[in-house]
Formats: structure tokens, C-alpha cells, sequence
């Protein structure tokens, strides 16, 4: 919930601040804002220990399993495809759909209102089918971004689209992160943290991408489409931890009927 309240307020507040003031500004006020954090975290945070039983080897076996790497690519795949068009949002929604740089503002809050909206509904409907959530959020945000090519051409559903991206791009989050927890039970806290990473690194692999189109003369849409090609490729890659773990399944069951099935009468 912090990400996604902080993107309602952080990321149109930083944005108004900085054409106001300038980007110099922001910087301080995030500066002062992480050191009031820490001050926080420091004096109201308790201190509980260190569990006995976890041990830096035991973190680390957690990536022995393939399920944990194709869903930390599936993090960046995604939810990359989501910051390839939000990055270059401005001159998207400045040079094609015609908004002022003051308006720029509140389609940021429209973008985080979706945010908010998505990780919930990404939450509640992950607890109940969790890969079906994950197929149905990133083939929709696919789409979304293809779509978004055409209607950032048009100021209402400029707005409309973004919003909608925001919340299929944060729907994602809980089962992806859910799936991750799932496949490294026995030892959830370096892949959990590793998985935040991923989110991470997929920002900045997209925002390059984005930035890589843009460069080669292909317009300001353009990242829309490499952000609607990250996604769908995530979106093969669930399909295939899905078959993989319906086949680990079934081989885990075949292995426990053959164990605990009698044996066969002797014969002479």
C-alpha cells in the first residue's frame, strides 16, 4: 500500500515541485523526507532479533529452484512494461495528446489512483485463483499499452489509458510477489527481497528501451510498444511456470501413489 499512495502523492507532488522550483528542490525535499524516515523507523521500529534459523546458505537455495528465476523475469518483464510509456509520460502527454505541463500534474494522479486500485483488486482476487489473476492482468495490460498508442492521440482517453495501465501494472504485483513467496517457502527472504530488485531493475531496463525508440526517430508512442512487448513476453513466461508446475505436480503425485500403494501379493 506505501508504493502506491506514494505514487497518488509523491510522484504529481515531485513533478509539481519540480517545475515550480526545479529539480534541485525535489531532490532536498526527498533528501529531508528519507532522513525524517529513517528517524522513524529508528525510534519506533523494535528490534527483534535474528531467527535462528535462518542461515545465509539456506537463503541462497531458494534459487536453485527455476520457478523462483522465471518469476523474478517476469517481475522485470511486466512490470517494466508498465515504466517503458509512464517515463516518458510529459512529452506523451505534452507533444500527442495535447496537455499543458501543468496537467501533467494530475494525470500523474490519475496514473497512482489506478496504481492504488490495482494492487488491491490484484490482492483479493490473487488470494483466490493466483495464476488466472496473473494471465488475466498481464494479457489485459498488453493490450492496454498497444491501445495506448492510438488513444494518447486524444486527451479524455489519454487520461482514461493511463489510468487503466496503472491499475493492470499494479494488479500484477501481488501474485507476483504471492508466487515467489509460494516457490521459496523454505527460505522467503532473500527471494522476496530479490523479487523488489526485479521490479527495479525491470524500471530501468524499460526506461532505457523507451528511451532507446524514442532516440531512433519512432515518436513518443513508441515505448508504448516496447512496454506492450515486455509485457506480453512476461505473459508467456507465466504460461510456462504454470506448465511446469502443473507437471511437478503431477509428478509429485505419482510418486506418492506409487509409495503408499500395497504391494502386490507374492506368488509361487
Amino acid at each position: 500500500m506505501g508504493l502506491t499512495v506514494a505514487n497518488i502523492i509523491g510522484v504529481p507532488g515531485g513533478t509539481y515541485i519540480g517545475q515550480a522550483a526545479g529539480w534541485r528542490v525535489t531532490f532536498t525535499i526527498v533528501a529531508a523526507l528519507g532522513v525524517i524516515g529513517l528517524l522513524g523507523v529508528a525510534k519506533l521500529v523494535p528490534e527483534t532479533g535474528r531467527p535462528e534459523s535462518v542461515s545465509v546458505r539456506g537463503e541462497f537455495a531458494a534459487f536453485r529452484n527455476v520457478q523462483v528465476w522465471l518469476a523474478m523475469a517476469m517481475t522485470v518483464l511486466g512490470y517494466g512494461g508498465v515504466f517503458a510509456a509512464i517515463t516518458y509520460i510529459t512529452p506523451m502527454m505534452t507533444e500527442v495528446a495535447g496537455y499543458t505541463e501543468g496537467a501533467v500534474t494530475w494525470l500523474l494522479v490519475l496514473f497512482g489512483v489506478g496504481m492504488f486500485l490495482g494492487n488491491l483488486l490484484g490482492g483479493k482476487f490473487a488470494d483466490r485463483a493466483l495464476m488466472p489473476m496473473l494471465f488475466t492482468a498481464l494479457a489485459a495490460l498488453t493490450a492496454a499499452l498497444l491501445l495506448f498508442t492510438a488513444t494518447a492521440h486524444n486527451k479524455v482517453l489519454a487520461a482514461i489509458t493511463l489510468s487503466v495501465i496503472g491499475a493492470l501494472g499494479f494488479a500484477t504485483v501481488p501474485p507476483l510477489q504471492k508466487w515467489v513467496l509460494d516457490q521459496a517457502s523454505a527460505a522467503p527472504t532473500l527471494a522476496s527481497a530479490a523479487n523488489i530488485g526485479a521490479f527495479n531493475l525491470g524500471n530501468a531496463l524499460a526506461a532505457w528501451l523507451g528511451g532507446v525508440v524514442i532516440a531512433a526517430g519512432l515518436g513518443f508512442t513508441a515505448p508504448n510498444w516496447v512496454g506492450a512487448v515486455l509485457s506480453g513476453t512476461a505473459l508467456l513466461l507465466a504460461f510456462l511456470a504454470a506448465h511446469l508446475d502443473r507437471r511437478t505436480r503431477r509428478a509429485s503425485r505419482a510418486v506418492t501413489g506409487s509409495a503408499t500403494a500395497e504391494p502386490a501379493p507374492a506368488t509361487v
